[in-house]
């Protein structure tokens, strides 16, 4: 099996659109959680194929997008003290704060990091004892297994100068949040590829059988995606809300196991504020009670004053569905990926990030 060019098949892709756009009789609203499905339905025209009854609702599956001001404000901070190496993804260096960003503050002199794989952060605080190495850990359920073997490594290399900013979050616990908001018409939902992998297909049964909504965990490949939507316009036709598992040859019911219990082993659910959700319970994990001496907002003042969002933004609306990138005033204009005022513009899975660079614009 050639994994790009076989999910890729122009005939098959056609043949599959001519099905969805012959079996789909009425609206169907269908969420994509994840960003990286956003580039793809954008960057392969599927938006073109799949016919007039079919529309796709961004969520907020992103993130860097999701991530409140406040987390930034402090990830600022940090960084900004003397003697820190501050470590992150590369996408938050470029994400705005209150009044600068990490970017700008590395511009400054200051020692601001984007890291390849979070296990760079050994070597870094190896050759760098008299500093103290802050990682910004950020992530759905895919990436939070690397924070924890980065932990987990830390603690049996016994180095002392590693400290975590923990900003995971969980995929369930924002759809519940989005599906109880009586604003939002969300009709089946395109479940997340790489998370799943971590979680299974299981994790989605109860979101399904609760409001009645079917959820096709769907492959990146256009075919995958063709595949999950004709899924969908079928279960709608007959009134079904099942997990549909179109991506089996990685994802499995109960998801990998070893991750799962890394996992448990350091984290524990928390409370979460979400850009544009607010604080949803449980959505979000942080470090043990037995490991707080390695979690930065317990070994140094992280207090922060955050201003309001920019009021010409509109990522709070996108992320719960409400929006879409051509809604905002200021989209590819004042707002672009050279200037960006919103995480949604900044981040290579922001659903703005996406319409600017795939879709035909005015």
């Amino acid at each position: 099996m050639d994994l790009i060019n076989d999910f890729r098949d122009k005939d098959k892709i056609l043949a599959l659109s001519k099905l969805i756009q012959k079996e789909s009789k009425s609206p169907l609203n269908i969420m994509e959680i994840c960003g990286g499905h956003t580039h793809s339905i954008m960057k392969f025209g599927i938006l073109e194929l799949v016919g007039k009854y079919v529309n796709f609702v961004h969520g907020p599956g992103c993130p860097v997008c999701v991530m409140p001001k406040t987390r930034i404000d402090e990830a600022i901070k940090l960084a900004s003290f003397d003697g820190v190496i501050f470590c992150t993804l590369a996408d938050m260096l470029r994400v705005p704060g209150s009044k600068t960003s990490l970017m700008k503050l590395r511009g400054e002199g200051h020692d601001i990091r984007a890291l390849y794989t979070p296990l760079d952060t050994l070597s870094i605080a190896a050759k760098n004892p008299d500093k103290k190495v802050i990682f910004f850990a950020i992530g759905f359920e895919t990436t939070t297994p690397m924070t924890a073997v980065l932990v987990q490594k830390t603690i049996e290399a016994n180095l002392k100068n590693i400290f975590f900013h923990i900003n995971h979050v969980t995929v369930p616990a924002p759809v519940v949040a989005i599906m109880d908001d009586e604003n939002v018409k969300i009709d089946a939902f395109l479940g997340p590829s790489h998370v799943s992998v971590i979680t299974g297909s299981k994790i989605y049964e109860s979101i399904a059988n609760r409001y009645k909504t079917p959820i096709a965990v769907s492959g990146f490949e256009p075919l995958d995606i063709m595949d999950s939507i004709l899924n969908l316009v079928r279960q709608q036709n007959a009134n079904t809300h099942e997990v549909y598992n179109e991506y089996v040859r990685v994802v499995n019911e109960n998801g990998n196991l070893k991750a799962k219990e890394l996992i448990e082993r350091y984290f524990e659910p928390c409370d979460f504020e979400w850009r544009g959700l607010g604080e949803i319970p449980k959505s979000g994990m942080k470090l043990k009670d037995e490991f707080s001496y390695l979690d930065a907002r317990v070994k140094f003042d992280c207090s922060v004053q955050s201003t309001g969002e920019n009021r010409a933004c509109i990522c709070g609306k996108i992320l719960r569905g409400l929006a879409k990138p051509y809604d905002c005033k200021v989209f590819g204009k004042v707002c672009n990926p050279q200037n960006p005022i919103g995480s949604c513009m900044v981040s290579s899975e922001g659903a703005c990030a996406a319409y600017y660079k795939y879709a035909k614009r005015a």
